[in-house]
């Protein structure tokens, strides 16, 4: 079978004779196809799919070899030729839906918008008509009131989803997928990929899919493609490059996935934190003539967290689990309930809460949002200092060094600013920021998300010595259920607002008692060592291999 795209040779640099960014790409995709790129952030794959569109962003410009689209050489065509293609034969769901869906349209007139332009057989109806019908089959409940609805009233896996849709609705011969799944839930995941599956077999539609989830590229893909620096280091079958890598990196890519560690002997001391049928209601919207009700996030949660102890908190999306780190945190004043810390209740009017906040500290989901761009990182991780007026300045200064140390950036890094560091140095910065004052809590709320596979090893190492070194205890949240499994002594299940199951570690991954532990670990694959030095696929859950034999 002839390749339906075909790319040789492609040389991207900065400008004419600039910076080489992607230096001899060569791959290719057959109709119908499931194709996976991966490599850490910065190797180019990215910028590699976006040139089979023509997309490649300045001041990046095509310095070499050729991309064979149906034939026609994409890097030569015309920009009347490109918007031909693009859409039509040629979609792209982009990583983060959010900011590729158009904030100042209402969803309706966004997925009309290709179909108006490369179908004017339609009339306005059969438009309409079809976009109805795909919003149904990516599982939209209510297309009528989603067509009129705006992009921010949805949450991510809905969003995702209508991005689907309107790639899908064109029918066309390539789909690209960037990261479809970066910071979705297990289950919502699931639901994506399996929806763009069906979507795609539907059309004989060929996928390349763009991602650092290994797990993800091994469950869905047929082949694989390595890349690293802007280089191809290793192409074939995805099984049997992740059973036998070739290429270090590769090795190195596959021994960076999150492994299960023995289990630590659990501590009989008494809980550091405690919490005690906590409620948080959210109010609801004014409205010209009426509110909306209110909405209750957390309902009657119950939880402790004992010294050294690490507590995993998990769940899907709007489950609850940021609400009840923040509420923790003292971030939202709880609706009723008791928070204790060392046995003794705390909260704002209490003697207590002074040492409670000064010893409970968070570590937040984006740290490039929480780090204030206007202060250098010196001033960034020596504010948690500002409490403590008995420390004179110099050891205030030292101990800035020390802790920039500490999570492996040097004393040099305390003079730049955030926008000067990458993702992962920025969220040593935020764990910098969370341990300096040595707290005896710390909340870490998704702090890995965003990272690729090595960063992320990289930052859980460097949490679990930082904890291992200054004992502190750690409420962990996080949609990961690889690294929880890698981190946790104990986990919680949040479902709507409430704990489904909670145990220790191996009780909950191994033996889980309700349907939707069970529905959460069976989402999404893990990958397992094998003797060859690689890994292979399986399923949490026994039973689950019959699944993946007739998928």
């Amino acid at each position: 079978m002839s390749a339906l795209v075909s790319v040789s040779n492609l040389s991207l640099t900065v400008g004419a004779g600039g910076r080489e960014i992607v230096g001899g790409v060569s791959f290719e995709v057959a109709p119908g196809e499931m194709v996976g790129i991966v490599g850490e952030s910065g190797s180019g794959k990215t910028q590699a799919a976006r040139a089979i569109m023509g997309l490649t962003p300045q001041p990046l410009v095509v310095a070499g070899g050729s991309i064979l689209f149906e034939g026609t050489d994409v890097t030569k065509a015309s920009p009347a030729a490109l918007r031909k293609l693009r859409g039509a034969r040629i979609g792209m769901v982009f990583q983060e839906p959010m900011t590729s869906l158009n904030p100042s349209m209402p969803i309706g007139r966004q997925l009309d918008e290709g179909l108006k332009l490369h179908r004017k057989d339609l009339t306005a109806a059969a438009r309409r008509e079809r976009i109805l019908d795909m919003l149904r089959r990516v599982g939209i409940r209510d297309p009528k009131g989603a067509i009129e609805a705006w992009p921010h009233e949805f949450s991510g896996g809905m969003r995702q989803r209508m991005m689907l849709a309107s790639v899908m609705l064109l029918e066309p011969a390539l789909l690209i997928a960037d990261e479809p799944t970066t910071a979705l839930d297990a289950v919502v995941q699931r639901d994506v990929l399996e929806l763009m599956v069906d979507l795609t077999r539907e059309h004989h539609t060929a996928v390349l899919m763009i991602s650092h989830d290994l797990p993800m590229v091994a469950r869905y893909t047929e082949r694989m493609v390595v890349m690293q620096h802007g280089k191809v280091l290793e192409t074939g079958t995805t099984a049997g490059i992740l059973e036998r890598p070739q290429h270090p990196y590769t090795r190195k890519l596959l021994d960076a996935m999150p492994r299960r560690l023995p289990a630590r002997p659990q501590t009989k001391e008494a809980p550091i934190v405690e919490v005690k049928n906590l409620v948080v209601d959210y109010a609801g919207h004014q409205r010209l003539f009426s509110r909306t009700g209110a909405k209750r996030a957390l309902n009657g949660i119950d939880l402790h967290v004992k010294p050294r102890e690490v507590v995993a908190v998990v769940g899907g999306s709007g489950s609850g689990k940021t609400t009840l780190g923040r509420a923790i945190a003292g971030l939202l004043t709880p609706t009723s309930g008791r928070i204790l810390f060392r046995n003794q209740a705390v909260d704002r009017r209490s003697p207590a809460w002074r040492d409670y906040r000064l010893n409970c500290q968070m570590v937040f989901q984006d740290p490039y949002s929480s780090l204030d761009p206007r202060m250098t990182i010196g001033q960034l991780v020596g504010e948690g200092l500002r409490m403590l007026v008995d420390m004179p300045a110099a050891d205030k200064r030292r101990r800035v060094d020390e802790v920039l140390a500490e999570v492996g950036l040097g004393s040099e890094y305390a003079k730049r600013f955030p926008h000067e560091l990458s993702g992962g140095q920025r969220q040593r910065v935020a764990i910098a920021r969370a341990v300096v004052r040595r707290p005896a809590f710390v909340i870490a709320d998704e702090p890995v998300s965003a990272l690729d596979v090595t960063v992320r090893a990289q930052v859980l190492d460097l949490f679990a010595d930082l904890q291992e070194r200054h004992g502190f205890s750690c409420l962990f949240i996080s949609h990961d259920l690889g690294v929880v499994e890698q981190v946790a002594d104990r986990v919680v299940v949040m479902c709507d607002g409430g704990i489904v199951e909670q145990g220790s570690r191996d009780e909950v991954f191994d033996q889980p008692r309700e349907d939707y532990t069970r529905s959460l670990l069976s989402a999404i694959p893990a990958l397992e060592s094998t003797e060859t030095g690689g890994v292979r696929l399986r399923w949490r859950l026994e039973g689950q291999e019959s699944l993946r034999a007739t998928a």
